[in-house]
């Protein structure tokens, strides 16, 4: 292996011989099969393009009829009521293990900017907060870990398979993002883990077949044996946050039933799948301005159904999506109406059959945690709740078309304005952006910029002005838009030049980028 990034202070306590030779094994064995498995994405998508169809698979008829559970749950992972997301830093690692929050989602993915020294770092401040050595100080204050009570159980969440890590290579070819982030730290932190008690866990993201979920099913197994660590020991929750994998719920859970978790409701990624897969298909698949989409939209109502359904018939943990909300310490009214809107979005979630939820600040880990005490009282989870009720159909999950709401010029001004401070900030190397009162990560970047393609190819009028969406209405609109916001403490002409530049290539170009992570990545150093 090749490491053409620069070695930091203490970066050759991560990047040790013996850690990036556990990684190359990992990638000389699985590379392959994950380029194989991306290049099945792009043959699905051309046949949804070319007017095919999302169903439940009938190859896999047999599993989901038949009868199996995964594993049950974890130490560490039994009560998941609250869990608390955010990237790995030095001031989120403490925060969040100190938030009272249950879990902590240990983020290399949406919510961080994939810099180099941000991905290494990482990886020292989950091992340090392992040892309880992490501390920094900033602004006068200083942040440790509290030196009694529980922490949050740490669950990482690596990188995508469609992402590589460029400054790592094997053979002369980029590592997998995925394989780089889960390789060092089950590298370094399994047996700490365990000798807490605990074990190494994992989110993974952007998982579209269960195909994808046996390549990392088969990745443990492999880590595992090669560590000397039982079989079984990892466990992994799934996100089911593209639209694909939301037909194959069971199959996932049945590939990783060993190492299994649960499934996670990852709504906003969702959105952005569905416009994605069926972006050139007119007004059947159109969705309404972001804002307007909500949880209760039939389509997204079947997709959480189904979800729980899923889940606790094969005795998985079913937990709920985002409370993207930061409490503002100077404006009480906009805290007692965003407040209410959490507690009523998690009041859904628990009534559901949910067995936790996320939040984004460490403020919100109260109101999640007393609404799901509220149902769970002293269980740890509802397993029990199986949701026989429920019976979701393809035809369910497929009716986006029945979402109420308007496309408008506010709503196309907050995804061009909510875009631009992303990328900016993403490209100056922050992952998770406080925008007008939310935590926002790549999805909302995603969401904005999808939309806005979807508009423009398929000659969407705005419902207050009459306007079609045009590009040239979208680059007057990046103009004006990036004008005021130069006029904020703060602007960074460079950082809002480069993120202008990648926002009009994914939102305006004939040809739509899969993930507008990739050509941002492709501009980092």
């Amino acid at each position: 292996m090749e490491i053409t990034g620069p070695m930091h202070d203490r970066f050759d306590e991560i990047l040790t011989p013996e850690a990036l030779a556990f990684v190359a094994a990992l990638q000389r064995e699985f590379g392959a099969r994950r380029l194989e498995l991306l290049e099945a994405r792009q043959a699905r998508q051309a046949e949804l393009s070319a007017g095919g169809m999302l169903d439940f698979l009938p190859e896999t008829k047999e599993i989901r009829e038949s009868d199996w559970q995964v594993a049950p749950p974890a130490p560490g992972l039994e009560d998941r009521r609250v869990e608390i997301t955010g990237p790995v830093d030095k001031k989120m690692t403490i925060n969040a293990l100190n938030s009272g929050a249950k879990v902590w989602l240990a983020d290399f993915e949406d919510a961080n900017s994939p810099l180099w020294e941000n991905c290494v770092a990482g990886h020292l401040n989950l091992r340090d907060a392992l040892d309880r050595t992490i501390d920094f100080e900033t602004g006068g204050k200083a942040y440790a870990l509290k030196p009694d009570g529980e922490l949050a159980t740490v669950v990482v969440r690596p990188r995508g398979w469609h992402l590589d890590e460029k400054h790592a290579q094997v053979d002369g070819h980029p590592v997998s993002g995925s394989l780089f982030d889960f390789g060092l730290y089950f590298f370094h932190c399994a047996q700490r883990q365990l000798d807490k008690g605990r074990g190494p866990y994992f989110y993974l993201p952007k998982i579209e077949s269960h195909l994808e979920a046996r390549l990392w099913n088969d990745v443990f197994t492999r880590a595992q044996e090669l560590l000397g660590i039982p079989h079984g020991t990892i466990r992994a929750t799934v996100l089911i946050e593209t639209y694909p994998a939301a037909f194959e719920m069971e199959e996932i859970l049945y590939e990783l039933r060993d190492h299994s978790a649960g499934l996670n409701a990852g709504r906003w990624d969702y959105l952005f799948s569905v416009i994605k897969k069926f972006r050139t298909r007119g007004r059947e698949f159109l969705l309404p301005e972001r804002n307007a989409v909500t949880m209760t939209a039939p389509f997204m109502r079947a997709y959480t159904e189904l979800l729980v359904r899923t889940c606790h018939k094969r005795g998985a943990h079913a937990i709920g999506g985002m409370a993207a909300f930061i409490p503002s310490r100077r404006d009480p009214e906009v805290n007692a109406v965003a407040l209410e809107k959490v507690r009523a979005d998690k009041t859904r979630e628990s009534g559901d059959g949910f067995d936790g939820s996320w939040v984004a600040h460490p403020d919100l880990v109260p109101i999640c945690r007393e609404v799901f005490d509220g149902v769970l009282g002293s269980r740890p989870n509802q397993l029990d709740r199986l949701r026989e009720d429920v019976s979701v159909t393809a035809g369910e999950l497929l009716a986006v078309s029945e979402t109420p709401g308007d496309i408008t010029e506010a709503g196309l001004r907050n995804n061009v304005d909510v875009a631009l401070r992303y990328l900016a900030a993403w490209m100056g190397g922050l992952g998770a952006v406080a925008i007008h009162n939310l935590m926002e990560d790549a999805a909302t970047a995603e969401i904005s910029r999808s939309q806005i393609w979807q508009w423009i190819h398929n000659d969407i009028t705005l419902a207050d002005t009459g306007q079609q969406v045009t590009k040239e209405l979208v680059e007057r609109i990046i103009t004006e838009e990036v004008a005021r916001i130069a006029m904020e403490p703060g602007y960074d002409e460079k950082l809002f030049a480069q993120a202008t530049a990648l926002f009009k290539e994914v939102a305006l170009d004939d040809d739509f980028a899969d993930f507008l992570t990739l050509p941002a990545y492709a501009r980092m150093p």
